[in-house]
């Protein structure tokens, strides 16, 4: 295949381009900004399970004041029942007993209840006090999570504005090559990596590797519309006053 050298010249522009292409394609996997709202969302989901873990002890802390609360009301309105009898007088002398031994009970079982109960409620002050600064985090990750989603979405806006500009001048340039001349490239380009770079100092720009003296004494006697191939890697070598022939 012969190619004019201006043509071929112009491979290095396209790969160029597609060089730029491809690092942008690389720079959305490795983004930093993304990365960066990944480890805010494993932190604030855990903020959450955190917090949901804290409300459950909540709930359950509740329901046992309420039940303590409910048994201490319970023992208060039986010591007024007793009491009101023994107020009344209208009890013989062994009910009497009997009443004033249910009272001493009765006391000591209201004191032992009101003890659970202001132990339980002092757990639920502490575990208010938890869910607060849970909740607290919860909103710092919330708000930093929607800080670094502004700040990946300005970036890979900035990665459109740059591939969209690429895209354009790739664009501009395919329409310059020989359909046979893009297929190799393009081909090359999808296998390796690379489709066509410079010759320069008797080394391949595409895999960097120097070419013996008997290779470039035949890339030597090569028509300059020649198209020449790395023996190496199969890249289309463009040769200009710099490939050192």
């Amino acid at each position: 295949m012969n190619v004019e050298p201006p043509i071929q010249a112009k491979l290095l522009q396209l790969a160029a381009v597609d060089a730029e292409l491809t690092r942008i394609a690389h720079r959305r996997t490795v983004l930093p900004e993304q990365q960066e709202v990944a480890r805010l969302e494993v932190e604030r989901n855990a903020h959450k399970d955190a917090a949901v873990a804290v409300e459950i002890v909540l709930d359950d802390l509740d329901r046992d004041i309420r039940k303590l609360e409910g048994e201490v009301e319970a023992v208060r309105k039986r010591e007024e029942r007793d009491q009101g009898m023994l107020t009344a007088g209208s009890v013989g002398a062994k009910q009497l007993s009997e009443i004033q031994h249910e009272l001493g009970s009765l006391e000591r079982r209201r004191s032992v209840l009101e003890d659970e109960l202001l132990e339980v409620m002092e757990r639920r002050e502490a575990s208010a006090a938890d869910h607060e600064h849970a909740g607290a985090r919860l909103d710092k990750t919330e708000q930093d999570l929607a800080d670094a989603q502004r700040l990946r979405d300005e970036a890979l806006a900035d990665l459109d504005v740059a591939q969209g500009r690429c895209e354009g001048d790739r664009s501009g340039l395919v329409g310059l090559f020989p359909a046979d001349l893009l297929s190799i490239y393009d081909r090359q380009r999808t296998q390796h990596g690379v489709g066509a770079a410079l010759l320069q100092a008797r080394r391949c720009g595409a895999c960097r590797i120097e070419l013996d003296r008997g290779e470039i004494a035949r890339i030597a006697k090569a028509a300059p519309d020649a198209i020449v191939r790395c023996p190496e890697c199969g890249a289309v070598m463009v040769r200009t006053k710099e490939s050192g022939l």
